[in-house]
This record gives C-alpha cells, structure tokens and sequence, in this order.
C-alpha cells in the first residue's frame, strides 16, 4: 500500500547535510517543525514560549536521533519569520556553533492564492521548511532573508522611533487640551507655548467666567503630561545631537533642507547596511515600481510600499522640503520640467519619483562622497 499522500508532499527530500528547522513563534509555546537527512516526513516538536535552553534541547535532540540513524552529527539550519520577538532568538541560536540562523521576510513567501485557503501552524511551518530548503538550494526569488543589525545598530534605531512617538502622544496631548477648551467656547489656547499656565489662568468661557473648577483640573494635570512630554523629548534630541558626529548622519545634516532629524533616520534606519546598487535601496525603502505586464496588459501599480515605512516617509517628506530649500538642484530642475510637461498635474505622482531619486543620491553621497548637482550645504 502507497504512503499517505500527505506525507509524501510534506518536503522535497535532498539531501544538503543539515537538519532543517523552522520555528512558529507564539507568546506561550513555540512549534518546531524539522526535516533530517533520509527521511521524507516532517516532524513536530512544542517548547515553552521564551524558554531558549528548552528549544537547544530540542534542537540537541534532532542530532541525536539524526546521528544514530545516519551515523553521522549533522548541523542545524533554522528559519524563523521577522516579528515580535525581534532577533534576540537569532542571536541566541547563531550564537552556537552548530546552527546557522535565519530570519525570512514572511511578506516574500509565496502562499496559496484561493480564496478560503487554509492556516494553521503545522502548515506554516511545513512552508517555511520548505522555503529554507529551497533557499539554500539556490532557488531565485524564493523568499527575502532579513539583514538582521547589529545590537549596536539596533539600539541606535531607538532614538528617532522613541521620538517620534513622544511627539504622537505631544499632539494628542495639545489636542485634547484644545478640544476641551473648545467645548466651553474658548479658541486660540495654544498649549505648547511657554507662557501656558499664566494664560490659563486668564481664561474666560463666553459668558465671562472663570473655567469651572474640575476643568481647570484636568487642564492642569494635561498640561502636566504635557510638560513631561516636552522634557522627554528634549532629552531624546540631546542623544540623538550627541550621535550626529558620526558619519553617515554629520555628512546628511550638512545639507541645506535636512535637518538633524531627517539626517537621523536616513542614517539609521537606511543607510546603516550595505546595498549593492540603486535598485536594493530603492526597494528597501519601499519606493520601488510595481509594474503589471500580461500580455497585452501593460500598467503600472505605484511604488510596493514593501520596504521600511519609516524611511519611506521621511524620504517623502524630505523630497518637498528639497523643492523648498534646494530649487536649483539638478533634482529639483528634474522635478519642475516633469511636471510642466503634464501641465502642472500629477505632482503626487512625480514627488515619489523624486524621493526615489533623492535617496539614491543621499546614498551615493553619504557612502562614496560624490556630490549631489546642484546641492547648497549649510557649513563647510
């Protein structure tokens, strides 16, 4: 009688000399699904969610049955897909000599395309298996694999994301003050100026009176968190002031229109890896074209937004404040034309055109020194 079915389209059986393992992460357990040299069925293991030296058992283990079956201690290659937990189990298992780990990208696996298609951790962890052996086999465009950055490089990425979120909670903060101060008819309160509290004090509603008592409470205890904020962030842009000596971020920031905070981002979360040509960088970024060519179908979908949000916005933003600061730039004159040509109209459209070229060109600078045309820095 033939095998099951199930069984027999669970893996490609090749034989590459390793033990491959992926690993379906989860708050409480942790499911390992592995494949060993000469056998055809995959098999499934469940740890403790977070508890590292049960998972090095496990993996022992898979050697252990490997060897006596095989006569032979074979190496282990493990996948695991980017998300909550960070790289901190990568670093932990590439940390042993006998495994070789990688983190995938799992918005580059392809999966069913059916529209009631089935998931479930067995079968994610049956894919990722499969994805990592047909990786190491060379197969192209299979999966993207993560750069996983340094400790270093990852610490430093914290100081403009804490930033950006102390300024979020800042603009919630002042809005919520205004729309308090709204609903007793009172406009033009600006909240982050410095003399806050003594106008707070001479506030009136429309009627000529003073702000009720338990309004005037939570305005005090708003301006408070406020306060806090503010000093949060002061502190966060000190640390970051003090990094900009560092090269790449001191060369960005000597361009006229990038300030510290830009020269930040694009140095941290950007221009902290290599990349081979435009085109990587580009993608990484997100601002990469998407095109759809079928046949006689021949259109184009805008950029894949697949790449890291943050510097996709900053490079958005950064490419308007260039029209502003840089109108004489080869970039800018670049801009101008394209738009004219269309009569004025698909400025959207050209300013992502531009931001692309905008970073390749704050890559090419920072990286190799060659100058942007047209550029105007702000000191020697």
């Amino acid at each position: 009688m033939s095998a099951d079915p199930i069984s027999q389209l669970a893996a490609i059986r090749v034989d590459l000399g390793a033990i491959f393992v992926s690993l379906e992460l989860s708050k409480s357990t942790w499911l390992v699904t592995s494949l060993s040299p000469s056998t055809e069925k995959m098999s499934r293991h469940s740890v403790p969610g977070g508890d590292m030296p049960a998972l090095l058992a496990c993996l022992d283990a898979l050697r252990d049955k490997a060897e006596a079956r095989e006569g032979q201690r074979y190496p282990v290659i493990a996948i695991q897909e980017a998300g909550l937990d960070g790289f901190w189990i990568h670093r932990a298992l590439a940390s042993e000599d006998w495994v070789t780990s990688h983190v995938v990208d799992a918005a580059s696996i392809a999966v069913s395309r059916r529209h009631r298609r089935a998931k479930t951790d067995r079968i994610d962890g049956e894919t990722l298996v499969r994805t990592l052996m047909a990786w190491m086999r060379g197969e192209p465009r299979v999966c993207s694999m993560v750069r996983v950055p340094t400790v270093e490089e990852e610490d430093r990425r914290r100081i403009g994301r804490e930033r950006k979120t102390l300024v979020k909670e800042r603009t919630l903060h002042t809005n919520r003050i205004k729309g308090l101060l709204f609903s007793v008819g009172i406009r033009g309160y600006e909240p982050n100026r410095r003399d806050r509290r003594e106008r707070l004090e001479e506030l009136r509603t429309v009627d000529g009176k003073p702000l009720p008592l338990h309004l005037k409470a939570q305005l005090n205890r708003e301006l408070d968190r406020l306060e806090l904020l503010c000093e949060q962030i002061k502190c966060v842009e000190a640390e970051r002031d003090d990094m900009a000596e560092t090269s790449p971020q001191a060369m960005l920031a000597m361009l006229k229109g990038i300030g510290p905070e830009f020269a930040n981002v694009l140095a941290s979360e950007g221009l902290f890896r290599h990349f081979d040509n435009r085109r990587q960088i580009a993608a990484y970024a997100g601002l990469a074209p998407s095109p759809w060519r079928s046949g006689s179908i021949d259109r184009e979908q805008g950029v894949s937004k697949s790449g890291n949000p943050r510097l996709r916005t900053t490079m958005v933003q950064a490419a308007w404040l260039w029209l502003r600061y840089q109108p004489d730039s080869a970039l800018s004159r670049w801009f101008q034309e394209r738009v004219s040509r269309n009569g004025g109209r698909g400025k959207k459209v050209a300013i992502i055109a531009l931001a692309r070229k905008l970073l390749v060109a704050f890559w090419k600078y920072a990286m190799s020194g060659v100058v942007i045309e047209g550029a105007v820095m702000t000191k020697a």
